[in-house]
């Protein structure tokens, strides 16, 4: 099979690569870029362990080919961190508030919750709940998930206040 080139912005970083056209987006970002924050769960889309950003929305990389992502611009759990490489809100919420037990849902769960902030900085329990509904967690019963989200939520629009 003849492979194609994919160009695109994965963490703020150009990357080039020879795909096979049937070469799913997760595959990839671990395989081929070496990025293994993204997880393989189900491989069907129903878990969110895979859950990267894409040109702004949350999807799942597992149900996208990696040609479609031609042009975009990804961001990984490893892109979540500052600049400095400090724990961003989100990566400290889910460290102080325990919102992760095996971690594999983790980096999806953080991207998503990522994106949900952006969409809406100030949510409510109800809205992160729902917000985070696409990812699944088998441990943490998602109470501790919350608290994180809003942990970082409370902690980011306190820092935005401090700025004004």
């Amino acid at each position: 099979m003849s492979k194609i080139p994919v160009k695109m912005i994965i963490n703020g970083a150009a990357v080039e690569e020879l795909v096979e056209p049937r070469m799913l987006l997760i595959h990839f970002l671990r395989e081929k870029v070496g990025l293994t924050g993204p997880h393989i769960g189900c491989e069907t889309s129903h878990c969110g362990a895979c859950t990267v950003d894409l040109d702004g929305k949350s999807v799942k990389s597992c149900t996208v080919f990696a040609v479609q992502a031609e042009g975009a611009q990804i961001t990984t759990v490893e892109g979540i961190a500052e600049a400095d490489g400090t724990l961003s809100a989100l990566q400290e919420g889910f460290m102080q508030e325990h919102g992760l037990q095996c971690g594999y849902c983790t980096p999806g769960m953080i991207v998503r919750a990522h994106r949900l902030l952006q969409e809406n900085p100030d949510p409510t329990d109800e809205e992160i709940r729902w917000g985070v509904s696409g990812n699944l967690c088998r441990c943490t019963g998602y109470q501790n998930i919350v608290k994180a989200v809003r942990y970082a939520a409370d902690k980011i629009n306190a820092s935005r206040e401090a700025a004004e």
